[in-house]
């Protein structure tokens, strides 16, 4: 029986849609290959650029972002997939702002205690939502 190549593997992870190391390290991981060679394969593919943390962090922020997340389910999908803090602050940075992007949400789906709820659940913060409802808040 010939020995998998974690290479092929990693290849095969990614031709249809882009990961995080942490993500092609568990793949390496469940089909057995070992750390020493996971690891020589992840930096193999880090310098050629087919994994790129960086890249992962800005294209899957901006996917969710168009799928009505906000930034923090955002921050918390970008960490479960292994990417570093600075990276996701990156990635959000470069996003629409949370607010504005609240706005168009309230806008499409209409200014209710039920838009805000769902918008709640999906991560955005208080003051976008205020700032989306049009609920004034006295300090």
């Amino acid at each position: 029986m010939s020995e998998q190549d974690p290479i092929e593997i990693a290849a095969r992870a990614l031709q249809r849609r882009d990961r995080s190391r942490r993500d092609v390290a568990e793949r390496l991981a469940r089909a057995g290959i070992d750390e020493e060679a996971r690891n020589d394969a992840l930096e193999a593919l880090e310098r050629v650029g087919y994994v790129d943390d960086d890249r992962f962090a800005g294209s899957r922020a901006e996917a969710l972002a168009n799928r009505g997340y906000g930034d923090e389910w955002i921050r918390h999908d970008l960490g479960e997939h292994g990417v570093n803090g600075e990276a996701v602050a990156e990635a959000i940075a470069a996003l629409v702002p949370e607010a504005e992007r609240a706005r168009a949400l309230v806008e499409r789906l209409g200014r209710t205690a039920k838009t805000g709820a769902q918008l709640a659940r999906k991560g955005f913060s208080e003051d976008a939502l205020q700032a989306a409802l049009g609920i004034e808040t006295e300090y």
